[in-house]
């Protein structure tokens, strides 16, 4: 692998762990009731809902880092489809005002996520090129 495709797993990493983690510490300053009331509505435990606190907290600290990214990404992509059928199912289909897919940013999450599940980390992050689960 050369030098510019780790950089490029570098800069999804980043872009993917920053934002996500933008999500997270809005939580972890505002709680996460809406979330945990949204969990009750369709019957599971409202404890699952303190979930989305691995999903944009622990996860996107992982991916900026580049230490256990695979599983990582696979987190970060779960809550990402988890965010969609609590929040958005019924704009799955949509487009919106300006003509762009109603969910483009929930899908740049999900498939920025699903991309470095099959890319990996690369060589620019903690658990290198062939660290566990990289």
């Amino acid at each position: 692998m050369d030098f510019t495709a780790d950089l490029g797993k570098l800069v999804l990493r980043l872009t993917l762990g920053c934002l996500l983690l933008l999500h997270g510490v809005a939580k972890i300053h505002n709680g996460v009731a809406g979330i945990v009331g949204r969990i009750s509505q369709v019957g599971a435990p409202s404890e699952v809902g303190y979930l989305v606190y691995i999903g944009e907290v622990l996860a996107p600290l992982l991916l900026i880092a580049g230490l256990w990214t695979r599983a990582a990404a696979l987190i970060a992509a779960i809550n990402m489809v988890v965010a969609v059928l609590l929040a958005h199912p019924s704009q799955l289909g949509e487009l919106g005002r300006s003509g762009g897919w109603a969910l483009e940013l929930q899908g740049f999450y999900f498939f920025t996520a699903v991309a470095i599940m099959l890319l990996g980390a690369g060589k620019l992050s903690v658990g290198g090129a062939s660290g566990k689960l990289n």
